[in-house]
């Protein structure tokens, strides 16, 4: 019943992958093809976003040439998960003084 799209682990990659290649997300970032009869200009970092029945965390980062394409692929199949890693926050978080952190924070990367 999520409603953003694409969604913000979604959002993060393509930041990540854009700051690796040395380039600004918002110059590479293509969100709408539909009606676009141009294909992405080389370099460009599409989304494709699919929301739909029980899929709880599905996101996969493809870097595709003609003939072959590397994938990295992330499921999560419950939201278990994402409920230990917020409480697993909040306790990293007690005590801590005011400020902006980040998960990158919590879990030490």
């Amino acid at each position: 019943m999520k409603r953003d799209a694409p969604s913000g682990t979604a959002l993060a990659l393509g930041e990540i992958v854009a700051r690796a290649r040395g380039r600004e997300f918002k110059d590479v970032a293509v969100f709408e093809r539909h009606g676009g009869l141009a294909p992405r200009r080389t370099g460009d970092i599409g989304f494709a976003v699919l929301r739909a029945g029980d899929i709880v965390g599905d996101h996969t980062v493809t870097f595709a040439v003609a003939g072959e394409r590397v994938e990295i692929t992330h499921r999560a199949t419950d939201r278990t998960t994402f409920a230990r890693g917020a409480l697993r926050a909040a306790e990293w978080l007690a005590g801590r003084p005011p400020g902006l952190y980040a998960m990158d924070d919590v879990i030490g990367l």
